[in-house]
């Protein structure tokens, strides 16, 4: 009896029309929408609004606290009739600065701060605890009333800011013209792709980025560069460092003053540091593993065939330090050996709790930002830089709003301000296999990543680790960062940083203000949790980089001779000097 073939179904031809519609289409709603999903937006406010309906208790609460904040508000109005110094009804949370000029103690200012504020609690307590409300629900919520009040507040009004009146007054009104001549400009720059009023006073390779060293190794993704030299001897192990591609590497070689890159070379350090091609739509299929092979592993090649060393300490910040720990993981997996020890600077690897960065992934969100850059090929900085400003909308939007376009008060360009303006884009692939492998499935933590085929486990880390997280960290929150304590029983020097998740790394020693946490945990050792490891953690002051010295000193080995910058007659001959091409693209 012949055997029974069954036959699969026809392709339909409308599958591929019928996609590229619905792509276009979601793409189209997101360019409208900057990127916001508005499908996540309106369930976050339905799960509200219907699990809030139907709680009549949480109703009666709401409405005691809006007698009692109508209460507390006129008491203060009556006490500071009577005294300028009566105590306020509520003080502003510790971050809050736009309150803090002494003219917002008079009437009827003082009565608008006040009101402002006890709004801001109210919604805070109306948008949260309200039970059946999923958490991320809650939280896109909470954030959004946060940002609709922070546009109505009175500091963003002439009317209501006696700050502003002052201000106006003082200039005879030029201020106003000012800041509108100033938005027009900024307006112009933004239409013609230019960089910010300011920024061309940090040339790349000469304000910053201006470190002496070459280009030793390029591929279709990165440029490697070694540094010079600048001591007669260095240590036997040299140093990688594997920044993020969402950003230029050469934030941590800013100024000579506070170049992280100088200030490793001057104390008897061999670096390389990777700098990241600026990806564009025929760059769209590049995916994490072709940045785990073309980055870190092909720079460990070339390092070891330079310098004739075994090993290599990795450093990798933010999104290269999620990279470097995966790259490490997987070595350790296959038996290669090459890593002497890892720092991770402002580097998640487990990603439950990431922050305010997670109101922006979900399912409806990453459809959406997929959907845009599958039509371009890749996200766009601007894109990217938009989130994180919203994420900081009082210090990053309305301040400048503020100062800059009411005020006529421009803010002065900094090398940070000019870096952060130096956008990179991101590949489709890339990116949306990170948001959903490692975001929204925590893949990497939970233990279903996979490289080569084959799933890695942060377990297999055993070579000893500094980790640094930073205080104020909106992309990184440091709770997150510390859970690689969690992960893997090695040896793990973790410290806390203050600043955030930028200026928190670029803390050279010198910098005012700083201090930092530190504390051990050895090998095999218990891992505690963040709030107790934070009670236990000495305080110390200065630059974190000070810890970071010492600790490289002993895992490096001891000092030698010079190794050649790359080979000249082998493979990895100079090819250009620093900062090299890739940096410079836009």
């Amino acid at each position: 009896m012949a055997p029974t073939v069954e036959l699969l179904p026809a392709p339909d031809p409308l599958d591929g029309i019928a996609e590229t519609w619905d792509r276009t289409a979601v793409a189209a709603i997101a360019q409208m929408t900057h990127g916001l999903s508005p499908a996540t937006i309106g369930q976050a406010v339905s799960d509200w609004a219907m699990h809030m309906a139907c709680s009549p208790g949480k109703q009666l609460q709401l409405a005691a606290k809006v007698a009692r904040k109508f209460g507390r508000l006129n008491e203060y109005v009556l006490r500071s009739a009577g005294d300028a110094d009566a105590e306020p009804a509520i003080e502003p949370l510790p971050w809050d600065r736009r309150f803090g000029d002494p003219a917002w103690q008079r009437a009827p200012f003082s009565l608008f701060a006040q009101g402002f504020l006890l709004t801001q609690q109210w919604w805070h307590a109306a948008t949260t605890g309200v039970r059946g409300v999923t958490r991320h629900h809650e939280e896109i919520m909470s954030f959004a009333v946060r940002q609709l009040l922070d546009v109505v507040a009175p500091t963003n009004f002439l009317a209501t800011n006696p700050v502003l009146q002052k201000r106006v007054a003082e200039s005879g009104g030029k201020c106003l013209i000012d800041g509108a001549n100033y938005l027009l400009e900024d307006m112009q720059r933004i239409v013609r792709g230019e960089p910010p009023v300011g920024a061309d006073a940090f040339p790349v390779g000469e304000a910053v980025a201006a470190t002496p060293g070459k280009v030793v190794f390029r591929n279709e993704l990165i440029e490697l560069i070694q540094y010079a030299p600048t001591t007669d001897q260095v240590h036997a192990t040299p140093i990688l460092i594997v920044p993020a591609w969402i950003m230029k590497y050469y934030i941590l070689d800013l100024r000579p003053e506070n170049s992280l890159i100088r200030w490793l070379v001057a104390r008897g350090h061999t670096v390389f540091c990777i700098s990241w091609h600026n990806p564009g739509s025929a760059d769209r299929n590049l995916d994490m593993d072709a940045y785990r092979r073309l980055g870190p592993m092909a720079a460990l090649d070339a390092i070891c065939a330079i310098t004739g060393s075994a090993a290599v300490q990795g450093a990798g910040y933010c999104l290269g330090g999620t990279l470097l720990a995966i790259a490490a993981a997987a070595m350790d997996r296959d038996g290669d050996d090459r890593l002497a020890g890892i720092t991770l600077l402002a580097a998640q690897t487990e990603f439950s709790e990431p922050g305010e960065l997670g109101l922006f992934i979900d399912e409806a969100q990453l459809s959406l930002l997929e959907n845009m850059m599958w039509s371009r090929g890749y996200l766009d900085s601007a894109q990217m830089g938009g989130a994180f400003q919203i994420l900081r909308s009082n210090d990053m939007i309305w301040s400048r709003v503020l100062n800059t376009y009411l005020m006529g008060e421009r803010e002065p360009m900094t090398d940070l301000m000019a870096w952060n303006a130096d956008g990179t884009r991101m590949p489709y692939a890339m990116h949306s296999q990170y948001l959903r492998e490692l975001f929204l499935d925590d893949g990497l933590a939970e233990g279903h990543f996979q490289v080569d085929g084959r799933t890695i486990s942060l377990s297999a880390l055993r070579k000893p680790m500094f980790v640094v997280g930073t205080e104020q960290d909106h992309v990184a929150p440091w709770r997150s960062v510390h859970k690689i304590h969690m992960l893997s029983s090695a040896e793990i020097c973790f410290v806390l940083t203050s600043g955030g998740h930028n200026a928190g790394i670029v803390s050279e020693p010198g910098h005012p203000h700083r201090s930092y946490r530190i504390l051990t945990r050895e090998a095999d050792g218990l891992a505690l949790d963040a709030e107790e490891w934070r009670d236990r953690a000495p305080v110390k002051d200065g630059s974190w980089w000070e810890a970071w010295g010492p600790w490289l000193a002993v895992h490096s080995g001891p000092s030698g001779d010079l190794p050649p910058m790359g080979t000249p007659s082998g493979c990895y001959a100079p090819i250009a000097d620093a900062p090299g091409h890739y940096v410079l693209e836009h």
